[in-house]
């Protein structure tokens, strides 16, 4: 007997759990939003099976409903579940990446039929919006759920099975224990990103050419600046209390390390930076974090018409899919590099190899 998936909230998550939950032959997949031309688009690429504008009509169809909106919205959807009177069993998760306010609005449903089971895909891309959807965008990705006293062990793992096919590694973590944790390695990491392109772009007032000397490792460092600045202005405001705390930490480390250099400290600047290299080297590079990951390959070109046509042509007749394209460095008469960019990292290999088959020079930084 097939069961009806609610995904509200047509965006990059709620599209990319919609392309991976069509793999299940036993769903019937329907999808609620408030934008016209998502659920036009969702209809259009038979990205789901029924698409509604009202939330309620919805969710009586539905035996599973994820809420894959922001949190606030997240958060607005929960409160009216209450008003919804149901007739049937209804499991309810979400897809936020901060979980104590959601946890917290979930515990006050006011219906017997629902069982709420948080939930965080942790995985992503600076793009936005169903067009960015990928099927494949949770693969090897931490997945986090969180039951709550209104879930069963039965729902849990009901819940498992229909998001199997997005090849998640599942995670049971306490929320307050999420909170922490995310916002250590992706919610600060974010605000970090932003503040370096502020100053970048404050010193450029000083020095006019800044932006050409950005490209390369800076513009690496902060690529995550460049994500939704509407979704990421609802994370720090739900989790503004960690945000503040990390902060204030964040302060206290740069003013010891500015001490540091005042005074000339290089045996402890050393110390410092190898303390930072070994643990950065020793965290795992084949998984996915909170932080969306990128394969890239970087390729050495000769400056001549045509080169890099050359380059996409071969990747392209093994439809190898290239996310975004970079020349790093190119100067007349010699060599430069072109960075590609994959959605996963069987097509970074599988290009190396081709590359290096038809004989490029390439290189995968881990």
């Amino acid at each position: 007997m097939k069961q009806t998936v609610l995904i509200a909230g047509l965006g990059l998550i709620g599209g990319s759990l919609a392309l991976s939950i069509r793999e299940t032959k036993e769903v019937r997949l329907i999808g609620y939003d408030s934008n016209y031309s998502t659920l036009e688009y969702a209809k259009m690429n038979k990205i789901v099976d029924g698409v509604y504008s009202d939330f309620t009509e919805a969710v009586l169809q539905a035996d599973i409903c994820i809420l894959a909106a922001p949190v606030s919205v997240t958060i607005e959807l929960i409160n009216y579940l209450s008003t919804i009177s149901l007739e049937k069993s209804l499991i309810v998760t979400d897809v936020g990446s901060v979980k104590g306010p959601i946890m917290e609005a979930a515990s006050k449903i006011d219906s017997p039929h629902i069982a709420f089971i948080g939930g965080h895909p942790m995985a992503g891309s600076h793009k936005k919006g169903i067009q960015a959807a990928k099927k494949h965008l949770f693969e090897n990705a931490i997945y986090v759920l969180s039951p709550t006293e209104s879930s069963r062990e039965e729902d849990v793992e009901r819940l498992q099975a229909l998001l199997t096919p997005t090849n998640s590694k599942f995670l049971i973590l306490e929320p307050e224990e999420h909170d922490e944790m995310t916002s250590v390695i992706s919610h600060f990491p974010h605000l970090i990103a932003s503040s370096l392109v502020h100053q970048a772009r404050n010193w450029q007032k000083t020095h006019p050419y800044i932006h050409k000397l950005a490209a390369g490792g800076f513009r690496d460092i902060t690529r995550i600046a460049s994500s939704n600045p509407l979704m990421w202005r609802d994370i720090f405001f739900q989790n503004r209390s960690k945000m503040s705390r990390l902060l204030a930490d964040w302060i206290e480390e740069m003013r010891q390390l500015k001490d540091l250099i005042d005074m000339g400290e290089k045996t402890q600047i050393q110390q410092y930076l190898e303390q930072a290299r070994e643990y950065r080297d020793g965290l795992d590079s084949r998984k996915q974090g909170a932080i969306p990951s990128y394969y890239d390959i970087y390729v050495d070109i000769f400056d001549q018409p045509g080169a890099i046509l050359k380059v996409i042509e071969l990747l392209a007749n093994h439809d190898i899919s290239i996310n975004n394209i970079e020349i790093l460095e190119i100067r007349e008469g010699i060599t430069g590099v072109l960075r590609l960019s994959f959605q996963n990292k069987n097509d970074q290999e599988l290009s190396q190899a081709i590359l290096r088959k038809n004989h490029y020079d390439t290189v995968i930084e881990e």
